[in-house]
């Protein structure tokens, strides 16, 4: 005899979860030995950011994982924090502190269910197989419970998938649609495939950037798995450092974070690099998927022309068709992305707030924001490289 009851857990540390027992609710796919369809939702990757300090006290993001266990096994899991700002989030709810807390509430702490300072669509209710509805159902009941128990603001779900959006709605919880530039894959052979088909102004405009790339005075090199060595993590934090800095100020990710990394994530990253004289001088840092490759971090300590746009997308975009990918994802925010062939989607989010009224309030602004947002992807997309016609004047 079984017993159907589903017991809710909020644990302070991934060490309390045994690692295979998360990724089989996490990555299910990757039991046949390959890698994960979303590399950032894994144990390793969520616990790198735990061990390095990049999470945790002093942080603002403090660990408060979900699980979900029935009859001992966990059927269900979700990568949960307590937020004391809203930094590292790129789906910004700073207007909605700002309104909830000039009526006189106090808005952090929050609960938010995302990886940290990643912008990359990705399931956030994590299911073992056979447990998808009722997983998600207990970890949003259970979510949901815990912020109004706790009398915290509100709950945040970022960068969920479409399917999670739906299902949570129906849960009761409100989405919000936001954009970001993806490029997709259209069964390209190679880069010259893609270039035929954009307009010939583009077509020309992408060829005369590659080409002041590649004459910066070095080579570029793409590494992966134990091509990467641990010196060159070395040179990444400096670039890492530089672009923080001018970003966003402190950047988010500690030094001790790429090195637990290279020990536990190579396999999972993609490393661009630009030498000169063997010495890098930038570089572009991208997490791999099984369909579809995940740009994150750039940075430089000299400026070349176009370089950025040769390390971040376009060899990335060769990475991926080589590797037959259906997507590259260069992370948040860009409108220069859209003539690189990178087109705006729509990004899904779900949202509960404590506050009747409030909650009230927000619904109705999202409805206002995604007809915005849809427009605007609908404008967008009409202005992308893209050939309009099937007959073209000759180059």
């Amino acid at each position: 005899m079984t017993d159907d009851t589903i017991e809710i857990a909020m644990l302070g540390s991934l060490s309390e979860v045994a690692q295979a027992d998360w990724d089989a609710c996490a990555c299910p796919e990757a039991a046949d030995g390959g890698g994960p369809d979303d590399p950032f939702t894994t144990w390793r990757f969520l616990r790198a950011l735990e061990e390095s300090g990049s999470v945790g006290t002093g942080s603002g993001w403090q660990p408060r994982y979900l699980t979900a266990r029935q009859n001992g096994q966990l059927i269900a899991c979700a990568p949960m924090y307590a937020k004391s700002h809203s930094q590292g989030e790129y789906i910004f709810d700073h207007n909605w502190a700002h309104a909830y807390e000039r009526a006189g509430g106090r808005y952090y702490p929050k609960l938010q269910i995302a990886v940290p300072f990643t912008p990359a669509t990705g399931r956030r209710f994590l299911t073992r197989p056979g447990f998808e509805e009722t997983g998600m159902a207990a970890l949003v009941q259970g979510a949901v419970e815990l912020t109004a128990n706790n009398s915290l603001s509100s709950l945040h779900v970022t960068f969920c998938t479409p399917a999670e959006a739906e299902a949570g709605e129906a849960l009761g919880l409100m989405r919000r649609v936001t954009q970001q530039y993806h490029w997709e894959n259209d069964s390209y052979a190679d880069f010259d495939g893609f270039l035929a088909s954009l307009s010939s102004r583009k077509r020309k405009m992408i060829r005369k950037e590659r080409e002041r790339a590649n004459g910066f005075g070095g080579e570029i090199v793409l590494l992966t798995g134990d091509q990467i060595a641990p010196w060159h993590w070395d040179w990444f934090w400096r670039f890492y450092q530089d672009t923080g800095a001018r970003k966003w100020g402190t950047p988010y990710l500690t030094r001790r974070f790429f090195d637990i990394a290279h020990e536990t994530l190579r396999n999972d990253m993609l490393l661009v690099l630009a030498l000169r004289d063997g010495v890098p001088v930038a570089g572009a840092l991208n997490f791999i998927g099984r369909q579809a490759l995940f740009g994150r971090y750039w940075g430089c300590l000299e400026d070349h022309p176009c370089l950025h746009f040769e390390l971040c997308y376009y060899r990335a975009m060769d990475f991926a068709m080589a590797q037959g990918m259906a997507r590259v994802e260069a992370g948040a925010q860009g409108e220069h992305k859209l003539a690189r062939g990178y087109l705006p989607v729509p990004i899904q989010s779900l949202h509960w707030m404590r506050e009747p009224g409030f909650a009230e309030a927000v619904a109705n602004y999202l409805v206002a924001e995604r007809r915005a947002v849809e427009e605007d992807i609908e404008v967008l997309t009409a202005y992308g490289p893209f050939r309009k016609t099937s007959v073209e004047e000759q180059e």
